[in-house]
């Protein structure tokens, strides 16, 4: 089971990381986006680390305030939630 989770966390975190660089590339060409709505969502179901990771990595969304603080206060609360959880 936790090598299901584990795998689980590794997609989901390459997912959001892609999804930043893909966010950005089309910022720039002025194609369409992907909706915020669907990023912060890629990181509730656990691609928080890289999305925040890809946030800064592309310079993507860092002035935003959902997500310079949305991120971290998302990170801060799954990591409560696995602390309880194991």
């Amino acid at each position: 089971m936790k090598d299901i989770f584990l795998i689980y966390i590794i997609l989901i975190n390459l997912i959001s990381y892609n999804a930043m660089f893909i966010d950005k590339r089309r910022s720039i060409s002025g194609k369409w986006r992907i909706k915020e709505t669907t990023l912060l969502f890629l990181a509730a179901i656990g691609g928080s680390i890289g999305e925040y990771i890809g946030m800064y990595t592309f310079r993507h969304k860092t002035k935003h305030y959902k997500f310079s603080i949305g991120l971290p206060l998302i990170i801060f609360a799954q990591i409560l939630l696995i602390k309880k959880l194991i």
